[in-house]
């Protein structure tokens, strides 16, 4: 498991999922619960890893180069 999530793209997921989560408080009914979707984004953001990302191989990762010639 190799991070594969850039630091804007987990800025940009924990806003995300911060105001997903916020929306618990102001929906009502069953419609509240889906706002417990945002706790996906929020945990792929600590993690630093997004499994839809791999099977498309794709990674907002910077690669550091390495010192040398």
């Amino acid at each position: 498991m190799q991070a594969n999530l850039g630091s804007t793209d987990r800025v940009i997921r924990v806003i995300l999922s911060l105001i997903l989560l916020g929306m618990f408080f102001v929906l009502e009914g069953q419609w509240r619960w889906l706002a417990l979707l945002g706790l996906v984004p929020l945990l792929t953001a600590f993690a630093g890893w997004c499994p839809l990302y791999v099977p498309f191989g794709l990674s907002t990762r910077r690669r550091h180069r390495k010192a040398g010639f």
